[in-house]
């Protein structure tokens, strides 16, 4: 079953309640989201994206995935 933007905002703030999260695409399987986050600090960008995965809580793992696609950005804010 696809996932709405507001589903994987929710599930992301989970993880990131301060965090700066926007989340975009139109058919809930191929989505987009730009994370900033002050954990994201000190860690490089494999680190961080591997959190943003975590926090989606499996969403995105083997054949009955809710979402196929994430386009992600993360990064610390300046």
């Amino acid at each position: 079953m696809p996932m709405s933007a507001h589903q994987i905002e929710e599930l992301l703030r989970e993880t990131f309640p301060d965090a700066d999260i926007q989340v975009g695409g139109t058919d809930g399987v191929h989505m987009s989201a730009m994370v900033i986050d002050e954990s994201f600090r000190g860690k490089n960008r494999v680190q961080q994206q591997r959190a943003v995965y975590a926090a989606l809580k499996g969403k995105m793992d083997g054949p009955s995935g809710e979402l196929h696609a994430l386009a992600l950005t993360t990064k610390a804010p300046e």
